[in-house]
């Protein structure tokens, strides 16, 4: 009996402990209801991530950026083209010099004869084939152009340049390539560095884990990762980069459903675009086939093994292994990746030794700018906005060709700096210069300068910076003259003298002449080309205010404009591009034009969305234009841009105007030949004094860039309301018998003078052939 008692009293002891572990533990329903719940959980989870990923990757992956092409290089016979000006174009488009050529994107050269293998391209106009082409210089003209077999070319076109892009907020760029248009030895590169088993596993690989830390064990530091590519593509694409148990749970899942919804070549080549392999400031470098031209300047399909080896190296840690910053390691990371390739036959162990040799092939950061020119850019994007939402430029991978045209912009751009250089010598250390280059006759822009370092993009001096324009307005006073033939023609007697005028705020306005003189009774042709202040007043108030308003109209001008007297010498605040405007007008014949920069549009994928074509308006009519185009070549032959003939050969015949404002402030130039407006401002941008006119500053500038252009000069005008007369210089008459300082001046009929200049000295025996000499001397 006390045994009984004490067993149970034992077994009463023990019961309590018993009885609070299995309070803790849950009993079997409630068991099989935590793992219900916890099953509910995950798969409320895993629809959710999975409609994460197929939302993502089944509708738009990326916003890619806008691309914005310049004007094709086209090459025929009878281009004027220096030999190296085009050896350098073909190394800006990542053209490679070879002895012999032997794929797309090289060129080989002995003298001035170029053998070139062009690239194929899908043009707006159609796809053009790579080719082979034979094109022979002689001095400065292309004399020859066939095929490599001898058959005749009429024209061919270089690919055009890649200007930059407009890029999201996030300023991610990468440019999208198929899987198929990979080189091989890339892919498998990629796959046999990154992911040995990416072909037999299901987004997850232990077993790659594992290997990842012998390899790592073995090399004495981390050489290669555990990720599979499709995790990588998981992190990047959809997660973020924080290490937490969570994320990658949620990472592995994500692998799992990828890989059930989407085939491996799917998952790689959406890898091949979304890896991140770069940064350039703000712009951040996506895709191998961006990463290409990043690093080398060219496509991805031109690249050699050890060129492959390296972006493939690059992908683990683009910092890192920067071949910029870090050649070394980056070189010895390359050579790794070599190693492997041999190691798994993916190349020759012969071809990867010589690749092994090789340089890294990176070019030099100057060669590779996101957007290289953004002044242009900046033109592009404003006359965009007017048709296309900001999100349709920054996301939906529209292909915009411009008119720029990269060798004008590159001379535009040399003659700005290096004269602006030469002219500051450091006496003028915030010296600043601008300027606009167009074609005269379509007013399409070929090139937009926003300022000495053009490659800057901050302050667009070509489109914001507004300045008084001085001088360069006298032309739309002498044009409105010029519409009443029966008062006024070229050689009417305009007085340079003294003038007070009252302003509308009560205020006396006295101008005075640059050279602080007065000349008298000056022809009005001469008074222009002289640019004289007091004989413009006297001409501008005397054809009305009001009428030189309408002409400023007639000729593009758009701002609102208040008729002050001092509007007559240039008090007007504008821009170098519509200074450009309203010189086009003048330029073209008198048509008015608006300035096109862009030329098509077309979306992702190649398809035209618009063609922004040439609209034209007459402004004025021929016979007015002839007169104003002669006198503004008279003030290049005999007033203030005379120092241009000084370096541009006196055959060629150009116009042009000079603009220069109080204390030299602003220094201007615009003028053009037959097929080549330019506008050059110089000043400073706090407004403070120069040291320049408009022809000791903005002209140096035009003229050392008109001197690289293969101008046209500018046709007499052959009109049936035009005739030439000899007149006296002096006395703006008929020259009589005996007169010898004559000019040959043409007047629309029925102005011209009727009365003789009383010449006493005889004619000279030579003259019929000095009449013709003094034409448009």
């Amino acid at each position: 009996m006390s045994k009984t008692k004490t067993a149970q009293g034992k077994k009463r002891r023990r019961s309590p402990k018993k009885a609070g572990v299995r309070a803790l533990l849950p009993s079997g329903k409630l068991l099989l209801k935590l793992c219900f719940c916890g099953l509910v959980v995950l798969a409320a989870w895993m629809i959710y991530l999975d409609s994460v990923i197929t939302t993502t990757f089944d509708g738009k992956k990326w916003a890619i950026p806008a691309k914005v092409y310049a004007r094709p290089v086209e090459l025929y016979e009878g281009l004027v083209f220096a030999p190296d000006t085009l050896q350098a174009q073909l190394r800006r488009q990542g053209y490679q010099p070879v002895e012999r050529i032997s794929r797309p994107g090289t060129f080989s050269r002995s003298g001035n004869t170029f053998e070139i293998f062009t690239r194929s391209f899908q043009f707006p106009d159609g796809p053009q084939k790579s080719r082979k082409i034979r094109a022979a210089f002689k001095g400065r003209e292309l004399t020859n152009l066939t095929t490599i077999s001898g058959r005749e070319v009429a024209v061919t076109r270089l690919e055009p340049q890649i200007m930059g892009g407009i890029y999201p907020a996030s300023y991610e760029d990468r440019v999208l390539v198929r899987l198929k248009d990979v080189p091989k030895p890339l892919v498998k590169g990629l796959v046999a560095v990154e992911d040995r088993d990416f072909y037999r596993h299901w987004g997850i690989s232990l077993k790659g884990i594992a290997r990842a830390m012998v390899v790592n064990i073995k090399a004495g530091g981390i050489v290669q990762g555990g990720s599979t590519l499709t995790q990588q593509l998981v992190k990047n694409f959809y997660l973020n980069n924080k290490r937490t148990f969570s994320r990658k749970i949620e990472e592995a899942l994500m692998s799992l459903l990828l890989e059930l919804h989407y085939s491996k070549e799917d998952i790689l080549e959406t890898y091949m675009n979304e890896v991140y392999l770069g940064q350039q400031g703000q712009r951040s470098v996506h895709g191998f086939a961006l990463a290409s031209q990043f690093y080398f300047a060219r496509p991805l399909q031109e690249l050699d093994l050890s060129r492959q080896a390296l972006l493939v190296a690059i992908v683990k840690g683009p910092s890192y292994y920067n071949p910029r910053r870090y050649p070394e390691r980056t070189k010895e990371r390359r050579d790794l990746v070599l190693d492997m390739m041999a190691e798994n036959g993916i190349a020759p162990q012969a071809e990867v030794n010589r690749a092994k040799r090789r340089g890294l092939g990176v070019v030099s950061k100057e060669r590779l700018q996101a957007n290289a020119f953004p002044a242009y850019i900046d033109l592009v994007k404003r006359q965009l906005r007017s048709d296309y939402r900001e999100a349709d430029l920054t996301s939906e991978g529209l292909r915009i060709f411009t008119s720029m045209d990269p060798i004008i912009q590159q001379q535009a751009q040399a003659s700005l700096e290096n004269t602006t250089r030469k002219l500051d010598s450091g006496k003028d250390t915030g010296l600043e210069a601008a300027m606009v280059v167009t074609d005269a006759r379509t007013g399409d822009v070929q090139a937009i300068v926003g300022g000495r370092d053009a490659g800057f993009a901050g302050f667009n001096r070509a489109l914001d910076a507004s300045r008084p324009i001085g001088s360069l307005v006298k032309p739309a006073v002498y044009m409105t003259a010029l519409e009443n033939p029966s008062r006024y023609t070229l050689t009417t007697l305009i007085e340079d003298s003294s003038i007070t005028l009252t302003e509308r705020n009560g205020r006396e306005w006295s101008p005075q002449n640059y050279d602080k003189k007065s000349h008298g009774k000056v022809p009005l042709y001469m008074a222009l080309a002289k640019s004289y202040n007091q004989a413009t007043a006297h001409l501008g108030m005397d054809a009305g205010l009001p009428s030189v308003v309408s002409t400023l109209k007639s000729m593009g001008m758009t701002r609102s404009i208040i008729p002050y007297p001092s509007l007559l010498l240039g008090a007007l605040d504008l821009s170098p591009v519509e200074v450009a405007a309203m010189y086009q007008t003048l330029a073209s014949g008198g048509f008015r034009m608006p300035l096109r920069a862009i030329d098509t549009v077309q979306d992702a994928y190649g398809q035209p969305l618009r063609h922004y074509s040439l609209s034209v308006e007459k402004a004025f009519p021929e016979d007015q234009i002839a007169l104003i185009d002669f006198a503004l070549q008279k003030t290049m032959r005999q007033g203030t841009g005379a120092s241009a003939y000084k370096t541009l050969p006196s055959s060629i015949r150009v116009a042009g105007k000079t603009g220069t404002t109080d204390d030299r402030r602003d220094s201007w130039f615009a003028g053009y030949s037959r097929d080549t407006l330019a506008v050059v401002w110089m000043g400073n941008d706090d407004n403070s004094p120069t040291r320049f006119s408009g022809s000791t500053g903005a002209l140096r500038v035009w003229t050392d860039f008109m001197k690289k252009r293969p101008l046209q000069s500018l046709r007499v005008p052959q009109t049936e309301n035009i005739v030439f007369y000899s007149i006296d210089r002096k006395t703006g008459l008929l020259g009589g018998d005996g007169c010898t300082d004559v000019s040959s001046i043409p007047f629309i009929k029925g102005s011209e003078p009727v009365q003789t200049a009383p010449c006493v000295k005889q004619p000279s025996s030579k003259g019929v052939v000095d009449w013709f000499k003094a034409l448009w001397d």
